[in-house]
């Protein structure tokens, strides 16, 4: 094993896989420029650790880098032992996993580092949908190899020490690192939603393995299943108090509670995650409209809208869920789009993206209307006329263009107007359109939902639904990709 392992950079590695299985590629590996007085400087393994071991007894394979060789810089043969891992890993089907510390390019290596940089961007784009690809960042990850990290399926980030960035906050025009500190983990995970998980490296190491446990090793080689121990017709009492935290609902109704929530901070009102139902990884795409701590109460309160980071956010996870062949369960409670200008700039293109992504997507689908459900909005969230394969709603839930006294407002403006008693006579009008055209016995009527279940009994007639769907294939145009 090379010098660098004994550094954190190996410390990571053996905290992060199964005990004594990491064996080492490429350990006697060093640096060859010899400009610049490279030809006197000590660089054990290049600067990153590379090989592979097992999680949960699973095969990943991983490289750590690091910083005590010049500052974990990228030179030619850093980067050429990370392709090799990245190679090894596409041969195996195996998820690969970059533990960062890096200072970036190494300067004096120049174009051959460059070369290698660019190796490394072809590695992961061939990579991408083929193995899942995760980055954990544990010191400095600046310029280019930030474009790597956020090449990556999953971004996990250290929250005190570590830096994303590909322009330093200080050179920003009008910025400094006191003023915003746009390469700290809460700016990259709130603001940018670059990454997906924040906390302390031992909480990071813990959080990637239990990531790994869901995953499946590849797009063809589903392992992310495994035995069932939870009542596969467990009754979710109170679930409908739930309608609102959806995250929450999600937990209620997966096996054990189990739920690991994608870029939390991110995007908030709109949930992103995986669960396992019968022992199968299912991935979550739900409307939320607040969140509760853990003793019910309410500690945030989101509008029922999707926004365009919420779009965003979405369509990248359900592409990823699709090119894994993991089923997709949505929940919705959406009443429209988000009405300001900052959203406006970005909405539309955004909703398209997530649109495209649902309808473009052929892993089965099953979506649960639990609350609201208006408009383009909801088309948008895997509604029937877009794909789903089977929509539940629970009895409350409405369903329709719009809430039933805007529409009758607009519908019955004239007679308002003229009426002596507007209120009374809105009240009935709005009563009327909500029987016929916004409830979701409406909707089941003209067969938009399959069947209106009640919320207690989600969880048995989601896992039923996919089972029903496990062998589905569904012919689509022979095209290279879309455009959306």
């Amino acid at each position: 094993m090379s010098n660098s392992a004994q550094t954190s950079a190996g410390s990571r590695i053996a905290k992060l896989l199964d005990e004594n299985s990491f064996v080492e590629v490429g350990a006697y590996v060093t640096a060859r420029a010899t400009d610049f007085n490279m030809t006197g400087k000590d660089t054990p393994a290049d600067g990153v650790v590379t090989g592979y071991g097992t999680i949960g007894g699973c095969l990943v394979y991983v490289y750590s880098q690091d910083a005590s060789v010049l500052g974990g810089s990228v030179g030619e043969m850093h980067a050429k032992k990370i392709a090799n891992i990245y190679s090894m890993a596409m041969k195996m089907g195996a998820p690969v996993i970059g533990l960062v510390d890096c200072a970036g390019l190494r300067l004096q290596e120049a174009t051959d580092a460059l070369h290698g940089f660019g190796q490394l961007y072809l590695s992961q784009t061939m990579a991408s949908g083929v193995i899942p690809q995760i980055s954990a960042i544990f010191g400095s990850c600046g310029g280019g190899m930030a474009v790597s990290a956020a090449m990556s399926d999953f971004t996990f980030m250290e929250a005190k020490k570590a830096k994303l960035f590909v322009s330093s906050p200080n050179a920003l025009d009008g910025n400094y690192t006191g003023k915003c500190d746009t390469a700290a983990a809460e700016f990259q995970s709130e603001k940018a939603g670059v990454v997906d998980f924040v906390g302390s490296e031992d909480e990071i190491l813990e959080q990637i393995r239990e990531l790994v446990s869901v995953l499946p090793a590849n797009n063809e080689d589903d392992l992310s299943y495994g035995p069932c121990e939870d009542d596969l017709n467990r009754v979710c009492a109170g679930l409908e108090g739930f309608a609102g935290d959806t995250a929450a609902a999600l937990s209620q109704i997966s096996d054990g509670g189990l739920f690991v929530e994608t870029k939390a901070m991110y995007a908030p009102s709109m949930a992103t995650g995986f669960i396992r139902l019968n022992g199968n990884t299912v991935g979550c795409v739900a409307n939320r409209s607040e969140s509760l701590d853990e003793n019910g109460e309410k500690k945030a309160e989101y509008e029922a809208v999707l926004t365009a980071d919420g779009c965003r956010k979405a369509a990248e996870f359900v592409n990823f869920c699709d090119a894994f062949n993991i089923p997709v369960l949505t929940l919705v409670n959406v009443k429209g789009y988000k009405a300001d200008k900052c959203n406006e700039r970005r909405l539309a293109k955004a909703a398209a993206k997530l649109t495209a992504a649902y309808a473009g997507a052929d892993v089965p689908k099953v979506t649960v209307v639990v609350g609201q459900a208006y408009g383009t909005a909801y088309l948008t969230m895997c509604s029937k006329s877009i794909g789903a394969d089977i929509v539940y709603a629970w009895p409350e839930a409405a369903i329709g263009m719009m809430d039933a006294t805007a529409a009758v407002k607009i519908m019955y403006a004239d007679e308002i107007a003229k009426a002596d008693d507007a209120v009374s006579l809105i009240r009935e009008k709005a009563a009327a359109y909500q029987e016929l055209q916004s409830s979701a016995q409406a909707a089941a009527k003209r067969g938009y939902v399959d069947d209106i279940i009640s919320a207690e009994d989600t969880r048995k007639r989601v896992i039923a639904a996919f089972e029903m769907l496990f062998t589905k294939r569904e012919d689509r145009p022979a095209k290279k990709h879309g455009t959306i």
